[in-house]
């Protein structure tokens, strides 16, 4: 069995690490948009981005004062997992404590803080059931600069894909510089309405510059990039060429009377971080 005890070591080394080393190829991606960039201050705001990265891996301090609300998605394979809430619950506050993490986690209303990032329905989990040996956990800390703007649409049948493509350009725009862009956009479509941003959000753990599988999906996120970023409003909004730096889009099946669309808005610190468990016994 899986013990308590590695879940928990293995969500705070996942914490860690995504709250401070952002993947090879957010850089890359970072890197691209510094060598095409011709406004001086578009080219200020990347390089200070980038500047900001590497301090973060050398000084082994959090890229972002926004250390995020705690979503983990677990894969559960055929593995036998001891506590698998309380670990990784477990594994959040020693985060919180330790990385340091910035305690973000409230009550809604009464606005109370827990302290350790752990409180009613928090963190945040999604479970997977697959046909593997193993479980597989990625933690997804999501600061809510760019989660204040995503956005969710119940969309007509008839609107179709052109309906889909024009409402996730209106919504990376409307977000302007609040979200820290360049952004990435990742977009859920089909389910029901909570299901389509749960797909946003899972479509933000593909690798950035990777082409997606789908040809349909594929097109449709290379038109809605080049059409946000022809757009202008470049680096923290402040101006330039690359205002996000790809779209992600994911879809399922849903009901013959609707189109959910859901836009989940991701800032330049793409974090997320995985690893897989085996039941070795």
């Amino acid at each position: 069995m899986i013990s308590e005890k590695q879940v928990e070591d293995t969500i705070y080394n996942l914490y860690k690490k995504a709250a401070i080393q952002l993947g090879d190829d957010v850089k890359s991606s970072l890197e691209d948009a510094l060598k095409i960039e011709d406004n001086e201050l578009g080219r200020l705001n990347i390089k200070a981005i980038l500047k900001n990265i590497e301090l973060a891996e050398e000084k082994s301090i959090p890229m972002c004062q926004d250390t995020g609300l705690p979503i983990i998605f677990v894969k559960l394979g055929h593995v036998q997992v001891e506590n698998l809430y309380e670990g990784i619950s477990k594994g959040v506050a020693k985060a919180t404590k330790e990385v340091p993490l910035r305690p973000n986690v409230v009550d809604p209303i009464t606005r109370k803080n827990s302290g350790i990032n752990v409180g009613s329905g928090v963190p945040i989990v999604d479970i997977e059931l697959i046909d593997a040996d193993y479980v597989e956990f990625t933690i997804m800390p999501k600061g809510f600069g760019s989660e204040n703007n995503n956005a969710l649409k119940m969309a007509l049948p008839a609107e179709g894909v052109e309906g889909i493509k024009d409402f996730v350009v209106e919504s990376a725009l409307k977000a302007g510089g609040k979200p820290c862009p360049p952004i990435v956009v990742g977009v859920g479509i089909g389910g029901t309405s909570d299901m389509a941003l749960k797909l946003g959000k899972k479509a933000l753990l593909s690798k950035i510059g990777e082409k997606n599988p789908d040809e349909t999906l594929a097109s449709m996120e290379e038109e809605i990039l080049e059409r946000i970023n022809k757009d202008g409003k470049g680096p923290m909004g402040l101006g330039g060429r690359t205002t996000a730096l790809d779209v992600k889009i994911l879809k399922m099946d849903t009901h013959t009377a609707g189109l959910p669309v859901g836009v989940v808005i991701q800032c330049w610190a793409d974090r997320h971080a995985s690893t897989r468990l085996y039941d070795l016994d």
